[in-house]
C-alpha cells in the first residue's frame, strides 16, 4: 500500500504516494528513493514531501535541506562504489525544460570514466548542438 507523503496531494501525482520499500532514506521535507528508470547504477531521487512543482518554489529552508541530502548520498554512494568518479545533478523546471512530473525532485546520477565516450558538456546535452564548445 502506497504511503501518503504528503496532505495535499493532487490526485494524478505519482509523487505525492511513494511505496514505503521505495524509501531508502527521509527528512523532514523530503524522501529519497532510487529512480525507477536510472541511468546509471545508483541513480537516486530526492522528492519534496510537499506537492511544489519545481525547484523554484521550494522554500530557503527546503533548498538546504536538499543540499544537505544531496551531499550525504553523493558520499555514501561514493564509499560503496570506488568507480564513481564523478557526479551529475540535475533538476528539470517546467514542461519546456523536459519537466514531466509536476512534483518537485531532483536526481543525483553517478558517473564513472568511460560511461560515455565524451561527457565534455555534461548537462550542455539538453540541446545536443550547443553541446560542443
Amino acid at each position: 500500500m502506497s504511503e501518503l507523503i504528503n496532505t495535499a496531494h493532487k490526485d494524478n501525482c505519482i509523487f505525492c504516494y511513494i511505496e514505503p520499500n521505495w524509501i531508502i532514506d527521509e527528512s523532514d521535507d523530503f524522501v529519497v528513493i532510487r529512480d525507477g528508470f536510472p541511468v546509471t547504477e545508483g541513480h537516486t531521487l530526492f522528492i519534496s514531501k510537499h506537492c511544489v512543482i519545481d525547484w523554484f518554489e521550494l522554500t530557503v529552508h527546503e533548498q538546504s535541506e536538499l543540499n544537505q541530502l544531496i551531499i550525504s548520498h553523493k558520499e555514501k554512494l561514493t564509499a560503496s562504489d570506488p568507480s564513481i568518479s564523478g557526479f551529475n545533478i540535475g533538476m528539470n523546471c517546467g514542461e519546456s525544460a523536459g519537466q514531466t512530473v509536476m512534483h518537485f525532485h531532483a536526481h543525483l546520477i553517478p558517473r564513472r570514466d568511460g560511461d560515455t565516450p565524451s561527457p565534455r558538456g555534461g548537462v550542455r546535452w539538453v540541446i545536443p548542438e550547443r553541446q560542443k564548445y
